[in-house]
Parts: structure tokens; C-alpha cells; sequence
């Protein structure tokens, strides 16, 4: 059978492994912020209002079907 490396990695500290893991972060420079910050807001409110459209339409319909009843 293969043999298991049981040896530990040597422990640092919790904040310089996060420290070192926060320096490979790539940051979205500003224009490509505003771009993506305006594509979320747009595309949510856009799909607020088509669920708000559809709720009103079933809330009307279930509304006339026990009405009628």
C-alpha cells in the first residue's frame, strides 16, 4: 500500500495566513466597479418588478377563481 505523509505543516499565524491570502486578491479597479455595481442594481430591479408583475397577476387571479366560486 502507499505510504501517508503524516507530517504537519509548520503553524503560522491565523492573521498573517490572512494576510497573505488578502494580498492575492486582484481588487476590480473603479470603472469596472461603477460597470458591475450599475449591471446588479439594473438587472435586480428589473426582476423585482417581473416578480411584483406576476405575484399581482396570480394574487388577481386566485382572487376572481374564489370569488366566483
Amino acid at each position: 500500500m502507499g505510504e501517508t505523509n503524516t507530517e504537519k505543516a509548520p503553524k503560522t499565524s491565523w492573521f498573517t495566513g490572512l494576510k497573505a491570502e488578502f494580498s492575492k486578491i486582484i481588487w476590480p479597479d473603479k470603472k469596472s466597479l461603477i460597470k458591475q455595481t450599475t449591471a446588479v442594481t439594473v438587472v435586480s430591479i428589473i426582476l423585482g418588478l417581473i416578480i411584483a408583475l406576476i405575484d399581482a397577476i396570480i394574487k388577481y387571479g386566485v382572487t376572481d377563481i374564489l370569488v366566483n366560486l
